[in-house]
């Protein structure tokens, strides 16, 4: 409740600043002229079609890197040949700003779809290597032995300790990797596209056109939170087992 009046009062000081001419228009146009111009985009219907775009490379690239980047920590961490095959690459890649791979996927793959969900692909993948992959490693060890010590083998220690586990390790980043599946898909309609939300942007800033602008990072933000809200109730479900802090309480 307090971030929401937080954020309201921020847009009413906004507004107010524009109503006294202490801001320009131009450059930062008061915030129920960025509303009725996202208003505008959903009457004539032109937004959807970039909508549909953008969230399908990014769903598509956060549900495959969730995917490649679980099963890679969880191989690496498992297996000392895979960790010191996988580790260094994936130190690389988290070394280096991802976004910059844009123009060599729009290279590789064209400026369709492909070269979005490859982007935001990999952005989500190596955030979710090292989740998992150091997931695992903080397990404590006396479980382990005492899951041996019962007879259980490689299956069971993976089903009775490592799932569980790394289920609040995955939950905790799969925020951050909306984000980050979100910025691969409009960086790379940015570089190159011909529909999305990255490819209005692009025409956006082309055009000097701020409300424009400030309307589509309004909705990007808008859905992000959505599904950041989403996987704050699947957590909070799955974890419902784990004791509360007492300032939680």
């Amino acid at each position: 409740m307090r971030r929401a009046l937080s954020l309201f009062a921020l847009l009413l000081l906004w507004e107010a600043l524009a109503a006294l001419g202490l801001v320009n228009p131009l450059y930062a146009p008061p915030p129920h002229q960025v509303f009725l111009t996202l208003l505008d985009l959903f009457a004539t219907g032109e937004v959807w079609p970039h909508l549909q775009a953008t969230f399908t490379a990014a769903l598509l690239g956060l549900f495959w890197g969730i995917l490649l980047g679980g099963a890679l920590g969880l191989l690496a961490a498992l297996s000392p040949f895979f960790s010191d095959l996988l580790e260094p690459i994936m130190l690389l890649l988290n070394a280096i700003p991802r976004v910059i791979l844009a123009p060599l996927f729009v290279i590789w793959l064209g400026i369709g779809l492909a070269s979005k969900v490859a982007l935001s692909l990999v952005l989500v993948a190596v955030l979710m290597f090292f989740a998992v992959y150091g997931g695992v490693k903080e397990v404590d060890p006396r479980l382990l032995e005492r899951v041996r010590t019962l007879g259980g083998g490689r299956y069971w220690l993976l089903r009775e300790v490592y799932l569980p586990s790394l289920t609040a390790w995955v939950l905790s980043s799969l925020k951050v990797a909306v984000g980050f599946a979100f910025t691969g898909a409009v960086v790379g309609e940015f570089v190159a596209a011909s529909r999305g939300l990255g490819y209005l942007l692009s025409f956006a800033q082309s055009t000097y056109n701020a409300r424009l602008s400030l309307a589509l990072i309004a909705l990007v933000v808008l859905f992000v939170l959505l599904l950041f809200y989403a996987f704050d109730r699947l957590e909070a479900r799955l974890l419902r087992w784990r004791p509360r802090s007492p300032a939680k309480a």
